[in-house]
């Protein structure tokens, strides 16, 4: 089930259509066919595009949440958002990286949904916590420490801080679905 298509504003940019200044921000993603449409959109504004990828590279990449639960803050924020597709796009990559379906299905329920374990619901209560009020409750932070140290306390929150960010830009922007992300659990109920 699908939400209402929100209006494309910005559509991705054509391959016909790319400069060599795309191209070059585009870096190796430069010979992916077909290209998402979250970077054909993004790059439409190739500068911003390449100052963004080492952020979008250190999260995805480099950061020292384990994949299975920077996913987990990536779903929840973009479940928060109701922006069908970052969650479309992390489903598969948090299967991937190790949540099961039954776990992607309950991030649209909260931290107060059965069977989370300790650090699971902290980390989906943080999305919470940041996307309603700008800071994580003390309580949340104190069981987060339990199982981070202070490094990947700062990841969590720049995991979820850029991709409520990307939430924002992908539903204003209006972008749709790739025709490869399919059979993600949508709508999120509402709060």
């Amino acid at each position: 089930m699908s939400t209402q298509p929100k209006p494309v504003r910005i559509p991705p940019l054509p391959r016909s259509e790319w400069t060599d200044e795309v191209r070059s921000a585009l870096g190796p993603l430069v010979d992916r066919d077909p290209l998402d449409n979250v970077f054909g959109t993004f790059i439409q504004h190739p500068d911003m595009f390449r100052r963004y990828s080492p952020l979008g590279i250190h999260i995805l990449a480099k950061c020292t949440v384990a994949p299975r639960e920077r996913e987990l803050a990536i779903l929840r924020i973009g479940s928060l958002n109701r922006c069908e597709y970052e969650f479309a796009q992390h489903t598969p990559i948090g299967i991937q990286a190790g949540l099961t379906s039954a776990e992607v299905e309950r991030v649209h329920a909260g931290p107060n949904a059965p069977h989370w374990n300790d650090l699971d619901r902290a980390i989906v209560q943080a999305a919470d916590d940041l996307f309603d009020d700008g800071t994580i409750a003390p309580t949340t932070w104190s069981e987060l420490a339990k199982h981070f140290d202070r490094r990947q306390l700062m990841d969590l929150i720049m995991v979820i801080g850029v991709y409520n960010m990307i939430s924002w830009s992908l539903n204003s922007w209006g972008t749709e679905l790739d025709e490869k992300l399919s059979g993600h659990p949508w709508p999120p109920p509402a709060r």
